[in-house]
């Protein structure tokens, strides 16, 4: 894939193409998500992850499944997939469908800070009073996003309420931080091995642990009702294509081709981007502080990156 990359800045193309993927595969999974649940997304979404994966690694290795790992390789990012998509995945798959993609991936702008939080506790990373501050940005961003004053608050004299469901918010909470702690997991998992194999044995152990899952809670009814549902599985197979294959994909290219923290803020622009089509697609109704909240929460992960 790398041919698809503009040959100057390279990193910066492949990151702002990765928030693009993002961007495209939010609104995929929360259409697919309403109309076929969270559960079944998650599980179909993985699957189809490990194909496109497999074949893009047997094109470049020669390799379909990452046999040449070490056991530390399977054992960190094995953990890091489960915590990543099984937890964090379905934390956010949820929060799509309680307060909506553009909400949720907005929430999901804290990921950079929490991981770099995680890394200062476990990886002794130092962080400096910058670095504070943009986390300050970026929960001011939020916070004006989910607070405010409602017509109905104005007229009860109440000093705030909260705009989306609470129990959606927890989730997409939750959702960043599985993503952070997958993050941390998989840097330390990952190591010297390849990126694409490594992305693909953290979908392997994610997938493993949504079929137990529905082992557990006796669910394969959504799958049999999902496989009916043609509509659902056509939005489905594109947001698997530009989420787990493509915007990982690209996300890794940025990173290999650019500094990090560069292509982490390039790669955040994704709930400035998820407006637009938030509106046009779904409808929402759009308030100026939310664009607003929007670009604070964009500008705190570009200034904790400086």
């Amino acid at each position: 894939m790398q041919f698809l990359i503009i040959t100057s800045h390279p990193g910066e193309y492949a990151a702002l193409l990765t928030a693009v993927f993002w961007t495209i595969t939010a609104l995929a999974f929360e259409s697919a998500s309403k109309r076929i649940g969270s559960l079944a997304v998650n599980l179909l979404r993985l699957l189809l992850a490990i194909v496109f994966l497999g074949v893009y690694s047997w094109i470049t290795r020669g390799l379909f499944f990452p046999t040449d790992a070490s056991l530390h390789n399977w054992g960190w990012l094995s953990l890091s997939g489960l915590i990543g998509f099984v937890i964090g995945d379905l934390a956010l798959f949820q929060a799509f469908v309680l307060i909506g993609a553009r909400v949720s991936m907005l929430i999901m702008s804290l990921v950079p800070p929490m991981t770099a939080l995680i890394s200062w506790v476990f990886l002794d990373e130092k962080l400096s009073l910058l670095n504070f501050g943009g986390m300050m940005l970026i929960l001011t961003g939020i916070a004006l996003v989910i607070l405010g004053r409602s017509e109905q608050d104005e007229k009860s004299k109440s000093w705030f309420s909260v705009n989306y469901a609470a129990k959606g918010l927890f989730f997409a909470l939750l959702g960043a931080a599985g993503q952070a702690i997958g993050l941390v997991m998989s840097k330390y998992g990952m190591g010297d091995y390849d990126a694409f194999a490594s992305s693909q044995i953290r979908v392997l152990a994610g997938a493993a642990g949504f079929v137990l899952l529905f082992f557990v809670i006796k669910k394969w009814s959504l799958i049999s009702n999902a496989m009916h549902d043609r509509p659902a599985l056509r939005i489905l197979l594109l947001g698997a294509f530009f989420g787990p294959f493509l915007g990982v994909s690209f996300s890794l290219l940025a990173v290999q081709n650019t500094e990090a923290g560069i292509a982490s803020t390039l790669m955040s622009v994704t709930p400035v981007l998820i407006i637009a089509p938030a509106v046009i697609f779904f409808k929402e109704k759009l308030l100026v502080k939310e664009v607003i909240g929007a670009i604070l929460a964009v500008a705190g992960v570009a200034i904790f990156f400086l």
